[in-house]
């Protein structure tokens, strides 16, 4: 089973944290195929960044969906993931949105805590889009600058678990998740010192595209998600204009390989 692992900002030291908290929750026989944003932005924080990240998102799955089983759009607050959803047939697993709901089979309500505070009016706006305002007791964030992105996690470590201990004793969080694709790998290292279940991000995000697959769900063709039906496009990237506008790739059958 192979499964793409998309880091949707430029910050390549970011898809390696990625990488190595997914390829630990893997089950054996799993292939992780990472993939760098090519352009964009180092980290994303806000709305206008995610709205950038997404459409890039969408690029990367047009140009390699047919080579994996699913995708992972790895940035907590989810960019793109529901247009990929109508556009691909694969599953498409969202950071977030696994994360939460894994946190859901553990308790009855979730803390987010992440590291900087721009991040909180995108991630409250993500809780919302996924309907799991009721399940969330809140989202805690940092003050102050850091030093590097991909270094965030260890330097800001023991403010991170204090910040996830509050939100036990204070918003009554019954699971904490450690939020933000720079904090990927942490929930390993700290769950001893915070006294209820921890998420990591990416290893509910691998576990649950490795659910999807072995479920084979159909692709829908009704409902909100059904594929798209076919528009001319201008400028866009030709991976991504092809799918859009149902261009045929000949799979030897004269039939468009709509997966693999």
């Amino acid at each position: 089973m192979k499964i793409l692992l998309l880091n949707p900002n430029t910050t390549k030291a970011v898809t390696d944290l990625l990488l190595a908290a997914g390829r630990d929750a893997a089950s054996p026989g799993i292939e992780l195929i990472p993939q760098t944003a090519p352009r964009g932005v180092p980290y994303i924080a806000t709305r206008a960044e995610a709205q950038i990240g997404g459409a890039i998102a969408l690029e990367i799955l047009a140009e390699r969906h047919r080579e994996v089983d699913a995708a992972i759009i790895a940035a907590f607050g989810d960019p793109g993931l529901f247009g990929a959803r109508e556009l691909f047939d694969i599953p498409v697993v969202g950071l977030a949105e696994a994360a939460m709901l894994t946190a859901c089979m553990l308790g009855r309500r979730f803390a987010i805590v992440t590291f900087a505070r721009a991040l909180g009016p995108w991630y409250r706006e993500c809780i919302e889009m996924h309907g799991l305002e009721q399940r969330c007791a809140g989202v805690r964030m940092l003050d102050g600058a850091f030093s590097e992105i991909a270094e965030v996690q260890e330097e800001k470590e023991a403010l991170l678990v204090e910040l996830a201990n509050r939100a036990v004793r204070e918003d009554e969080a019954d699971v904490v998740i450690l939020a933000g694709a720079p904090l990927s790998g942490l929930a390993a290292k700290v769950r001893d010192r915070i006294p209820v279940p921890v998420v990591d991000q990416v290893a509910a995000a691998v576990r649950q595209a490795e659910t999807l697959v072995a479920l084979k769900p159909r692709k829908a063709t009704a409902g909100t998600f059904r594929r798209p039906d076919p528009k001319p496009t201008t400028g866009l990237a030709e991976s991504l204009a092809s799918r859009i506008e149902h261009r045929a790739k000949d799979n030897g059958s004269g039939r468009e390989d709509s997966h693999r």
